[in-house]
């Protein structure tokens, strides 16, 4: 698998060894970025300004990456529970309308995103070394059938790559 285009995250760059470590390291990565701020900034307005039409805030990738983090826990679990099970789209657009992304206090999010990916990474360090190979139907990028492992890669590049849209999202609020 080629590398991202525009993170270059590799899938193949992580395995069963390194996905439980790497999911952990998204509490400190996330929490910068939504909590610290130059003493004039005004920070929640910079982390829900959406400067760029049609485009997420960084406070609403955020809570994306949060939402990411406790559903894939829940396709963990239904993947060892049931063969080959269709895991069910999470509605990405829909939820943050539906569930207010703009709306919570950064700090919040930044603790969701520790403690959803400290959870996730305890699943999937749990994993006996076959059950890295069961399968689901998942339906991003396209419905396939992706094994346990294809998803902890997946996770931590939606993380990866979310990172970025965070920190792009705040440099244009920024006017950079």
């Amino acid at each position: 698998m080629t590398p991202c285009e525009e993170c270059q995250y590799a899938y193949e760059s992580e395995d069963e060894a390194t996905i439980p470590d790497k999911l952990r390291t998204l509490g400190r990565r996330y929490t910068a970025p939504l909590t610290r701020f130059l003493p004039a900034e005004d920070g929640a307005a910079l982390l829900r300004a959406h400067p760029t039409p049609g485009v997420w805030s960084a406070l609403e990738y955020a809570c994306h990456v949060r939402d990411v983090l406790e559903v894939l826990d829940q396709r963990v679990a239904l993947t060892l529970a049931e063969d080959t099970p269709t895991c069910e789209s999470m509605r990405k657009d829909e939820r943050v309308t539906e569930m207010a992304y703009n709306d919570p206090e950064p700090v919040e999010v930044a603790n969701a995103i520790a403690a959803n990916a400290e959870v996730l990474a305890d699943a999937f360090a749990a994993l006996r070394p076959a059950e890295w190979a069961r399968t689901g139907i998942y339906g991003y990028p396209e419905a396939a059938e992706r094994s346990l492992l294809w998803m902890g890669q997946h996770t931590i590049h939606e993380a990866h790559h979310h990172l970025l849209d965070v920190g792009r999202a705040m440099r244009t609020a920024r006017g950079r």
